[in-house]
């Protein structure tokens, strides 16, 4: 799916593009959200998710790795390199 036709989507259905089409790739917690790291095609989602109320609350598109550099940072790689 192109990033535009994602974009076009309403809540419901970008809930069950990212549900049954994307790769699940990190998370990040926060006090009241957990965002969830999503990979559609070549471009990342993330999925925003209310704590309280266990709801996704909005999806955000990020175009390329400059992006998530966040989540990669966290990602631990010096037992990848031994």
């Amino acid at each position: 799916m192109k990033l535009s036709e994602f974009i076009l989507l309403n809540e419901e259905d970008k809930k069950s593009t990212v549900m049954n089409n994307a790769v699940a790739l990190a998370q990040r917690t926060y006090p009241d959200v957990t965002i969830f790291l999503f990979q559609l095609d070549n471009y990342y989602i993330e999925a925003y998710c209310n704590l309280a109320n266990k709801a996704i609350e909005e999806y955000r598109v990020l175009p390329d790795t400059n992006a998530i550099s966040h989540y990669l940072e966290a990602i631990p790689i010096s037992d990848l390199i031994n």
